[in-house]
């Protein structure tokens, strides 16, 4: 303290002549033209660039974070003069495929200059993009790397794409030209298919993409039940705007999404990171828009395949269902007429029986009365004598008992033909009645299957009427044939070839000068 009270004692007169800020600042200029006077190759990351578009100059801020991203060790101001940055800008954007813009790793070669007025600052004179391409090729390789130990980089590839997905959520920006095309294709499809698209907007390039599509990814997935697949798309834009689609937020967010990412953001020269991870990957917004039509026509196709193997099948069925009636049909006529035969059979058997039977036990009463009288006769012919009025009123009684026995057993047996008779008119009545029944089914069953066929004919008939070719071309339609085939893509023909056009009322012979495809 006291050095320094003595300092200020001193008198004005002792002390050096002040210098004026300008004329320090130019023996700064000066000792660091002496002690820098080469150009230098610097490593430094580009944190702000402005580009004066009226003169053409190139203003960079350049740090140096070192090992540690959140650490600033140094900072300066670098510039492009205009001729030199058109070359070199150019030329850097050919190399790395985009612009010179903040977040690049850059080696340039530049001068150390001094302004009176301005500071220190760079001149650039050169700038190597092999050493960017290999710190975005690393940066690149460090982010895969990290997506594949998290087990994101076949996370979304492992949902399965719905067959048909009509309900789609689209991020993408609003006023992109690739938006526009790909709703517009996908409204006038020519097939008449209907998609259900909500956008949820998203700033798609520059350093502000990867928050902004992170955000869009996280509103989708807590809304995820009313959507089938989500749509990333870009178009309309620089193609060197695409570098954002390999932050790992884009890629994390897609690995992480509960619903199939398909992408669409315009990549020509190769995938970005947010194609590789995304389950399927596309160029342009209209392919994806053409792969979903091309999607719904195979379902389509499908769903046509199985409607006529379950018509086919339907059919087989039902012959097979006519054959086996048929075949009961018979079965049920063979089996009532053996019945029936056998009933008659058995009717007969049991008529002749009693009809012999009483005669039988008549003649056998008679034979054993007649021995009877004979062993009387010879055993007590006396006794005969004796006995003969006894014997007489023996004679009657007898004679009455043997009438009023074979009025019985004549009432039992009367009694017995009238149960058997009932008995089998019953069984032949159950017996016609379901014959007649099953006659009736047959009947019905076999009138119903004719009107359902003629209905069914009647249909297809219709059918072949309203795709007639002749009434399609009265309707204003035409059909372009080449070499005798029909045209039915722009790839069947090519410039040069006469096509043949037919109309309603005759033939065009025209000439291919142009080929325009959807796209």
């Amino acid at each position: 303290m006291s050095q320094i009270f003595f300092r200020e004692t001193v008198s004005f007169e002792e002390r050096q002549a002040p210098l004026s800020l300008y004329a320090l600042h130019q023996q700064i200029r000066e000792e660091l033209e002496m002690a820098f006077p080469d150009s230098y190759w610097v490593v430094a990351e580009v944190a702000q660039v402005n580009v004066d578009r009226r003169k053409g100059h190139c203003y960079l801020t350049l740090v140096d974070k070192g090992d540690d991203a959140r650490q600033m060790l140094a900072q300066a101001r670098a510039t492009i003069w205009g001729s030199r940055y058109q070359m070199l800008g150019r030329y850097f954007e050919e190399k790395t495929g985009q612009p010179l813009k903040a977040g690049l790793k850059v080696l340039l070669q530049a001068s150390v200059r001094f302004h009176e007025l301005y500071g220190l600052s760079l001149d650039v004179s050169n700038i190597d993009p092999n050493y960017t391409i290999g710190d975005l090729a690393r940066q690149r390789q460090e982010t895969m790397k990290r997506l594949e130990a998290e087990g994101l980089l076949e996370a979304n590839k492992a949902l399965e794409l719905p067959l048909v997905p009509q309900r789609l959520a689209i991020i993408s920006s609003a006023t992109a030209a690739g938006y526009q095309d790909f709703v517009h294709q996908l409204e006038n499809n020519s097939y008449g298919y209907t998609f259900e698209t909500t956008l949820f907007p998203a700033t798609v390039q520059g350093n502000d993409a990867p928050n902004s599509v992170a955000q869009a990814f996280a509103q989708i997935s807590r809304d995820s039940e009313n959507f089938d697949a989500i749509v990333l798309i870009r178009g309309g834009g620089s193609q060197t705007d695409l570098s954002c689609f390999d932050d790992y937020k884009i890629a994390a967010a897609i690995g992480k999404s509960p619903l199939p990412v398909l992408t669409g953001i315009g990549h020509e020269r190769d995938e970005s990171i947010a194609d590789l991870v995304a389950n399927t990957r596309l160029k342009t917004p209209t392919a994806v828009a053409g792969f979903l039509i091309e999607r719904f026509r195979e379902a389509e196709g499908m769903a046509e395949d199985l409607f006529d193997s379950i018509r086919m099948f339907a059919a087989q069925q039902l012959k097979l269902t006519d054959d086996k009636l048929e075949r009961i049909s018979l079965r049920l006529n063979n089996m009532t007429k053996q019945k029936l035969q056998a009933r008659k059979d058995s009717l007969e058997s049991l008529s002749r029986g009693l009809l012999l039977k009483p005669k039988a036990y008549l003649e056998a009463q008679r034979h054993t009365i007649s021995m009877f009288e004979k062993d009387i006769d010879a055993s007590t012919k006396d006794l005969l004598h004796e006995c003969e009025r006894h014997l007489q009123e023996l004679s009657v009684c007898v004679e009455g008992k043997s009438q009023r026995y074979l009025h019985m057993k004549e009432h039992e047996l009367n009694h017995l033909v009238h149960c058997l008779e009932t008995e089998a008119n019953d069984h032949l009545k159950n017996a016609q009645l379901l014959f007649a029944t099953y006659s009736d089914k047959l009947k019905y069953g076999t009138k119903a299957k004719m009107q359902n066929e003629h209905h069914r004919l009647k249909l297809l008939e219709m059918s072949i009427e309203a795709n007639d070719p002749e009434k399609l071309l009265l309707r204003g339609y035409t059909i372009t044939l080449l070499n005798g085939k029909v045209v039915k893509s722009v790839k069947d023909v090519k410039t040069g070839d006469v096509v043949e056009t037919k109309v309603q009322d005759g033939t065009l012979h025209s000439m291919v000068v142009n080929i325009d495809t959807n796209e």
